[in-house]
């Protein structure tokens, strides 16, 4: 079983260009599961049964662990056991195993008036602020993970298009789009630089960040790390007064709730925030019930009050 799940992991990275974040998880969740599958006395992947399952269900329901981490462990066996089907090893079905029910995601998002603060917060006071607007305004603009930004090079980026590629989960690639604001202080800010780093978004040149508390850089740290703007993010949501926690996952949520709210339709923001299951956009849908509500009582309204007009009628 051990040496399946070595090739399981090596085909997930080559052929299915998944990130080494996801292939370490994969290998910490499978290599747990056969360590237990042995204590059972099974070495074999053919002797993997409902059984011996819901055995290291109740093993890890014992731990303590929620639903949710405990459909992580049986997502990743499921898909080890689709690769055997896949390479014509015996072995249970993968759609045996079912998953535990969970509760509804909670969306966290920021309202409009919470957007316009904390986007406000970074001027042109020195690059600093011009860097840390521009990711503001990116993160926004476009709805990309925070990865997705780190990752990005000055020559990905198209000003005069407006547009940009991006390597997203599984080395999907996909097209975003910026927003005038956007182009705006990206171009406000590389103006600034004078640097050789190909990163769009770069690190201070000094520990102490002299170079980029002046007005313009000569000097490259090296290229942002996600934690760092992970952190511009948060100080900016404190300086803009909100309470609640702000990531640039929560602006990625912003994205996508102001898009449906303007009334885009679930495939669009599938193919804008890069989902391979329009599944996962569904969750979105359900912040924006208020606001179609409010469309239903204006157009519904408006059709009855149409019909009770109408010269048919009289």
């Amino acid at each position: 079983m051990e040496k399946q799940i070595r090739e399981f992991l090596e085909y997930i990275e080559l052929e299915r260009g998944h990130s080494q974040l996801t292939i370490r998880n994969y290998d910490s969740y499978l290599s747990k599961f056969a360590e237990f599958a042995e204590s059972q006395g099974i070495v074999s992947v053919k002797k993997i049964d409902l059984e011996l399952i819901k055995k290291w269900r109740l093993v890890l329901h014992r731990r303590g662990l929620a639903n949710k981490t405990m459909n992580y462990y049986m997502i990743a066996i499921r898909s080890f056991l689709k690769y055997l089907s896949k390479t014509d090893v015996e072995s249970l079905a993968p759609e045996k195993i079912e998953l535990s029910d969970t509760p509804e995601r909670a969306i966290a998002f920021l309202e409009p008036q919470e957007l316009e603060r904390i986007r406000n917060v970074y001027g042109e006071k020195n690059i600093l602020e011009l860097r840390n607007r521009a990711i503001l305004e990116i993160l926004f603009s476009t709805g990309v993970r925070v990865s997705e930004l780190t990752g990005l090079n000055r020559d990905q980026v198209n000003l005069g298009h407006e547009e940009f590629s991006v390597d997203g989960k599984g080395g999907k690639r996909r097209v975003v789009f910026l927003s005038d604001e956007a182009k705006e202080w990206v171009e406000k800010y590389l103006k600034a630089r004078h640097d050789k780093d190909k990163a769009l978004f770069i690190k201070d040149s000094k520990p102490n960040g002299e170079d980029l508390g002046s007005n313009e850089l000569s000097e490259s740290g090296g290229r942002l790390t996600s934690r760092q703007v992970e952190r511009i993010v948060a100080e900016a949501a404190r300086r803009a007064g909100i309470v609640k926690q702000v990531t640039p996952h929560v602006l990625r949520h912003s994205f996508a709730t102001d898009i449906l709210r303007a009334g885009a339709d679930l495939r669009s923001v599938q193919s804008l925030l890069g989902h391979s299951s329009i599944t996962t956009t569904q969750v979105y849908t359900h912040v924006t019930d208020k606001h179609l509500h409010e469309i239903h009582k204006r157009f519904h309204n408006r059709t009855a009050n149409d019909k009770a007009e109408s010269p048919n009628d009289k």
